[in-house]
């Protein structure tokens, strides 16, 4: 077929002949099959591409697998979205059982205030403020450069330490109202005012009974956010310039590379696939009223 893409880099030519060329159905049989058994691209030029299984395809445009760009993109996003959810549960949860042992009073009223302001506020209003005041305007760390936690562990918490916070600030107002609605539901049960009536300490009465038995939509819920971000945090990682799974779908989309868009999609839709999995499978060690079959 004529004029199909060519792209010539070294005097290795590249082409997508036999790939765009075909009927759906034949591109996504060359696809699967790569999965599986790998492939070879441009077999009609010198020096064809030999992709070995599990192949997601070759990037003409970077002239690269798409395996290998996701996973040197991988670790920044996975550290990224690990550093933030170990932040907003922490606060999140401990800021939604204090709102809900203090019902009605001022920090209850605190908590929830500022838990409407964090969750009105954008991902990218809160990561630009942040950029121009702590890092541009007061220079209290420098301006970020990703490299390994193994490498140079002090320059990765002076990089990732902004991200980290603002994804937790989003995520701690959602999971502290969360929280929040979950115990004070849970306190209103028999078995609650019973553990009580008994002398039961506050302290087994909230994390054993109340915490426990609200526990599984907050479990729910923290699966699939971590799972989403584990997929690439698009908004924060082109803020603060961290070359993530983000940051290469934005880029991906940009350049129309095709090959590419799919891997990350098929790679964002399994984690999601999996996290789903593992929550459903801890719910029986969350909830003893829940047994699988």
């Amino acid at each position: 077929m004529t004029g199909s893409p060519v792209l010539v880099k070294g005097g290795k030519v590249l082409d997508a002949h036999g790939e765009l060329d075909q009927p759906p159905i034949a591109q996504y049989g060359q696809f699967m099959s790569g999965i599986f058994f790998g492939r070879t691209f441009s077999e009609d030029s010198p020096q064809p591409v030999v992709c070995n299984a599990p192949c997601l395809g070759y990037s003409y445009n970077r002239h690269e697998q798409v395996l290998t760009l996701i996973a040197n993109a991988a670790p920044v996003t996975f550290w990224l979205a690990i550093g933030a959810f170990i932040l907003w549960m922490t606060m999140g949860v401990s800021l939604g059982i204090l709102a809900a042992l203090t019902h009605g009073r001022w920090p209850d009223r605190l908590v929830m205030t500022v838990s409407l302001i964090g969750y009105s506020l954008p991902a990218f209003f809160i990561g630009l403020v942040a950029v121009f005041f702590i890092i541009i305007k007061w220079q209290w760390l420098p301006f970020p450069s990703y490299v390994s936690p193994f490498d140079n562990p002090i320059q990765f918490l002076q990089t990732m330490i902004l991200p980290w916070i603002v994804l937790a600030v989003l995520y701690t107002a959602f999971y502290m109202r969360l929280t929040r609605n979950q115990v004070l539901e849970v306190f209103g049960e028999d078995y609650v005012r019973t553990a009580r009536a008994k002398g039961v300490p506050e302290r087994v009465v909230v994390v054993k009974h109340a915490l426990r038995a609200g526990l599984a939509p907050i479990v729910t819920a923290a699966g699939l956010d971590l799972a989403g971000l584990l997929g690439g945090a698009i908004i924060s990682e082109n803020i603060f310039s961290l070359p993530g799974l983000g940051s290469l779908s934005v880029s991906a989309v940009t350049d129309s590379d095709l090959p590419l868009i799919a891997g990350i999609t098929l790679v964002t839709a399994t984690v999601v696939i999996v996290a789903n999995l593992i929550v459903d499978l801890l719910y029986a060690q969350i909830d003893p009223r829940v047994r699988l079959g």
